[in-house]
């Protein structure tokens, strides 16, 4: 695989239409298309075709109207194109992680930790394993909202003599009444696991009555947040990460060399 030391990231932070994909994929295409320059990767919400909902009704199958849709546009600009759907597969309902390539290639992974004060766990079934995926020489761990709250599941481990992924991406849809433990974990992802973390959190209220402020954003190493977002604004922006700067950085302060070992349960 050719290895891409520069790696735009472009993330979408977005109101979502509660329960109706006609006007979600109209949106996302919109603000898709308004991007000028060329781009790597395209980052959309969790559930951003129908919002954070409950109503397991609204599924897809992997051939669905919504995965082609997502496949043509990351043809259309040469970029992976990412977000959380719902998806049935083998009588489960998941809230799924899509990564569509541009040459048609999709990889996912299923949100591990179901939201039990919404009651996911009731109405998805829950993913049994991480994933990790490589696109353009680098090394990518998905994660979805939720996920955010538990440093095991996300903890970067050493594998032949390297960490075992460089950039986490989180989708959310993270409400606004929680958003200081948002603001604080994500950075703390980006120094525990000397990565860059991206992650995107929708805007607007829902059909709950809930509320999300965004607060988007690109973390470095140091905990900085690269790619600051407005709050509650739909923006569209993108920022450029070095891996030639991150394997550096990960050489001259090497903390991953004393990390703890343990093993998943």
């Amino acid at each position: 695989m050719n290895t891409t030391d520069l790696l735009d990231v472009t993330l979408v932070q977005t109101y979502l239409h509660w329960e109706d994909k006609k006007l979600n994929l109209k949106r996302m295409e919109s603000h898709i298309n308004s991007i000028k320059n060329s781009t790597d990767i395209i980052i959309l919400p969790e559930m951003f075709s129908t919002a954070f909902t409950m109503n397991n009704s609204l599924f897809e199958e992997m051939e669905g109207e919504t995965i082609k849709w997502m496949q043509k546009m990351a043809e259309q600009t040469n970029a992976a194109v990412c977000g959380s759907i719902i998806i049935k597969e083998n009588d489960n309902f998941y809230n799924r992680f899509i990564f569509a390539e541009p040459e048609g290639k999709i990889s996912f992974y299923d949100k591990h930790h179901t939201f039990r004060i919404a009651n996911e766990q009731l109405n998805y079934a829950h993913g049994k394993s991480k994933k990790i995926i490589e696109f353009r020489g680098w090394k990518i761990m998905p994660m979805v909202c939720y996920d955010l709250r538990f440093p095991v599941w996300s903890r970067n481990k050493v594998v032949d003599n390297d960490l075992e992924y460089d950039l986490i991406i989180y989708v959310a849809n993270w409400p606004e009444r929680r958003n200081n433990a948002w603001k604080a974990l994500l950075p703390a992802r980006a120094v525990e696991n000397q990565c860059y973390v991206a992650a995107v959190n929708r805007i607007g209220m829902d059909g709950n009555g809930m509320n999300y402020t965004g607060d988007s954003g690109i973390w470095g190493v140091l905990g900085d947040n690269l790619l600051p977002f407005a709050p509650e604004e739909e923006q569209v922006k993108s920022w450029v990460i070095s891996l030639n700067w991150l394997k550096e950085f990960r050489k001259n302060f090497p903390v991953w060399m004393d990390a703890d070992d343990f093993e998943l349960k």
